[in-house]
């Protein structure tokens, strides 16, 4: 690997930005990082010569400006082939950027093409039935999680610093919990996804994967100063209040959780106390009917989405073309239509038994995920509807909780498995408090810091 691997985005902007390396430098290297592991999956979409073509331009004063990434393909990117993750999708690219993405590249990003998703970001693996899985830089026969399966696996593997992802239902948190990253969703209303506006409950937010703290927060800066939100700075400052800390192992349903998780979450306490915070162990704080809820709800996105793509998003969309997996989420809620209304009423309006902890505690802590990434197939959206639907609520059982109720949260890799694997460990906050959690954050990639990048791409 070449000399520029090890440096996260920060570093590399300050590098272009002082001359030290030029930006197709940068880039090409990023491309050849991207043809010699084109085995993981990552990327779905090569856009290279658009990238090379965008390094070549003068630097500009854009914070990023020549740093290389990649842009989710469930976000219009212009000129560039947008798949949905699906077959289904036609070879027609979009006219124009959507917003969030025009917004990427004025800061500076130059992006390497499309980075692999589920089917419409529909689940917590990326396997698509018509391409190749997206795999974990960890371990190559396990997943990368979803739906930014593979924003992670660009980023954990060294191929670009930092990429595009969007969480609907954990979607950067979960794949970097399974890739060692750094995967902060932020407050609905900094930045959502545009079609998840739409939804009764807005439940989607775009974001970035990282490998460090400071370039999640100096991304996040940088977008505020260009896209200013109505919600407070997430700057952080020179360091936290002691802080009052929840921690809660259970998810809602009282399912198992892999020891190693929950041993994970329960050191995380103890270096927050170690750092002065208080820590206090607690019961799960959302209701037993809240999974089921959100289960129903997320097969009535899957419903509104198959439904309507052709419509609303692209024309050349054929729903025939599905895979079983979002074909037996739609069917699932169309089958419960009376029921899916009373889940959906019901995650609308009992949203504050969850955010009313935030009056008694500063921040919430718990595993990310209830096992680690499984290995390939064993989330194959080809197989039976309830065995993958059975699998998936003890994969991903404390993420959507903050979807639902708008607040942040960030993973944060704390922890290995005794056979090397990442864990992470999730710290939430009231809305619009990034800032404490980033301050948090900042504390503890200091005080146990964790590897940039998977052994076998430092050796």
């Amino acid at each position: 690997m070449d000399q520029f691997v090890t440096w996260d985005a920060v570093e590399t902007a300050e590098r272009l930005r002082r001359r030290e390396v030029s930006a197709v430098e940068v880039v090409d290297a990023a491309i050849a990082r991207a043809e010699k592991l084109e085995n993981l999956g990552a990327l779905v979409t090569r856009s290279f010569e658009r990238a090379r073509e965008h390094a070549k331009r003068e630097l500009s004063d854009a914070p990023f400006a020549g740093v290389p990434s990649a842009i989710k393909d469930l976000a219009n990117l212009e000129g560039v082939k947008t798949g949905f993750g699906s077959a289904a999708a036609g070879p027609t690219p979009p006219k124009k950027s959507d917003p969030f993405v025009k917004a990427y590249e004025a800061l500076g990003f130059v992006s390497l093409g499309k980075s692999a998703t589920p089917e419409l970001g529909l689940t917590a693996t990326t396997e698509p039935l018509h391409g190749k899985p997206c795999r974990n830089p960890w371990d190559h026969h396990r997943t990368a999680g979803g739906s930014s399966g593979g924003a992670a696996s660009l980023v954990a593997s060294g191929i670009v610093p930092i990429a595009h992802g969007s969480d609907g239902g954990g979607s950067i948190r979960v794949p970097s919990a399974c890739c060692g990253l750094v995967g902060l969703k932020v407050t609905r209303g900094r930045f959502d996804m545009e079609a998840s506006r739409l939804l009764p409950v807005n439940i989607a937010t775009h974001g970035v994967l990282t490998r460090t703290v400071r370039d999640t927060i100096a991304f996040w800066e940088a977008l505020d100063r260009a896209v200013p939100s109505s919600w407070p700075s997430l700057k952080p400052e020179a360091g936290p209040r002691k802080l009052k800390i929840g921690i809660y192992l259970e998810p809602p349903d009282g399912a198992a959780i892999d020891p190693e998780f929950k041993q994970a979450a329960l050191d995380a306490g103890k270096w927050c106390e170690s750092l002065g915070h208080h820590v206090e162990q607690i019961p799960n704080p959302v209701a037993v009917q809240f999974i089921d809820d959100f289960i129903v709800y997320w097969a009535f996105v899957a419903w509104a989405q198959s439904g309507t793509m052709k419509a609303l998003a692209h024309r050349e969309f054929d729903k025939a073309k599905i895979d079983p997996w979002t074909k037996g989420l739609s069917e699932y809620y169309a089958r419960q239509k009376v029921r899916g209304a009373q889940a959906t009423w019901r995650l609308m309006t009992r949203q504050s038994s969850f955010l009313d902890v935030f009056k008694k505690y500063d921040v919430m802590l718990s595993p990310t995920l209830g096992v680690p990434p499984p290995e390939l197939g064993y989330l194959t959206p080809a197989q039976d509807f309830e065995t993958k639907l059975t699998r998936l609520r003890s994969f991903v059982p404390f993420t959507p909780t903050y979807n639902v109720t708008g607040a942040p949260a960030i993973s944060l890799p704390l922890s290995r498995t005794a056979s090397g694997l990442p864990i992470g460990v999730m710290f939430g906050s009231a809305r619009g408090n990034e800032k404490t959690i980033l301050e948090l954050a900042l504390q503890l990639e200091e005080a146990k810091p964790w590897p940039r990048l998977p052994p076998s791409v430092t050796a």
